[in-house]
């Protein structure tokens, strides 16, 4: 169902965070991220056990589909036929540039080494999107000005400003998955209520306690897996989990899929695309991540039956950054 604008706006008024811990706040909710929190965390590893929750960053990413973001271009700047191949066979520039200088470095020691470099947009594939993401009515988080963000990157709210926090603390997966007995990943058409996550709460036996990381395990990276399909569509979030996200002093949300939130717009709000974003970015001041390898840590899960764990998940920092890529952990 469609919400209204009014709707919308209503929930807006009651979970916005702005002033809460005070003007020049910048973190948001990470701020539920208490050093006693941080210990609670690692009070879960019980096993030892590390489960990578990152996707690759290559060619073959999620973001072959969409036009304004492209997939990681990785180029070798300096490889094993550098030392003697190129300055013996290549082109006369070539000789009397890079490849001469990098013989000559290597004609008298038999140190060798291979360097390169990456070109890809920040928010590829796993990422965090920082609170200075997404807008709306000129102003970002706690009520700074959307325009402080330029051309040179983010003055308030990048990504970087996130580093006191790590981002660590207790995670705990909901596997929407499992409740819902799907083979593979959550069709569309079918967002994820918040009726549905306390019924996943319950049935997994677990706590949604201040300061946790909610991790949403919807399928889809591991049909992107299997398919290579970046495009293609899976339920989300409905966007009124954002209320309760905020009724349970959640740090953070991440999830498997490309939006966290369900981008059919026959449940979202009309006059307006990603409603969730707004109300957690803009209002709530919450991050969200996308793009989480969640199938081995859900297999692990459903195998000990504990759906709670230490989450390790710092953003590359990136000054003035608007997202972030991240190699997320969980520690059981």
């Amino acid at each position: 169902m469609t919400g209204t604008m009014s709707d919308f706006r209503k929930a807006a008024d009651e979970l916005r965070n702005w002033g809460r811990w005070g003007d020049d706040d910048e973190l948001g909710t990470l701020n539920f991220i208490t050093p006693k929190k941080v210990a609670e965390a690692a009070g879960l590893v019980k096993r030892g056990k590390v489960i990578p929750l990152g996707g690759d960053f290559s060619s073959g990413g999620p973001q072959g589909a969409f036009k304004f973001r492209q997939n990681p271009v990785h180029v070798m700047t300096i490889d094993g036929g550098d030392a003697s191949t190129l300055v013996r066979y290549g082109p006369e520039w070539l000789r009397n540039a890079v490849a001469s200088d990098v013989s000559a470095f290597f004609a008298d020691n038999p140190f060798r080494f291979n360097d390169d470099m990456i070109v890809m947009p920040l928010q590829a594939a796993t990422q965090w999107d920082a609170l200075s993401h997404v807008y709306y009515e000129d102003k970002l988080y706690n009520g700074f000005p959307a325009d402080s963000v330029t051309s040179f990157g983010a003055y308030h709210l990048g990504i970087e400003k996130v580093d006191v926090k790590g981002i660590v603390s207790r995670g705990v997966l909901l596997d929407v998955v499992a409740h819902r007995g799907a083979e593979v990943f959550c069709e569309p058409g079918r967002p994820i209520t918040p009726d549905e996550l306390d019924e996943i709460v319950t049935r997994q036996n677990v706590e949604i306690r201040s300061g946790d990381i909610v991790v949403v395990h919807t399928g889809w990276w591991t049909c992107f897996l299997s398919t290579g399909d970046g495009g293609q569509a899976g339920s989300g979030l409905h966007w009124t989990c954002a209320s309760w996200l905020h009724r349970h002093e959640v740090a953070a949300v991440a999830a498997d899929n490309l939006m966290v939130e369900d981008p059919d717009p026959s449940n979202g709000v009309e006059g307006t695309f990603l409603p969730m974003h707004m109300l957690c970015l803009r209002d709530m001041g919450l991050m969200l991540g996308e793009y989480w390898d969640l199938g081995q840590l859900a297999a692990d899960c459903a195998a000990d039956g504990i759906y709670e764990f230490q989450l390790v998940a710092p953003p590359l920092k990136v000054v003035g950054a608007v997202g972030a890529p991240v190699s997320p952990i969980a520690i059981k």
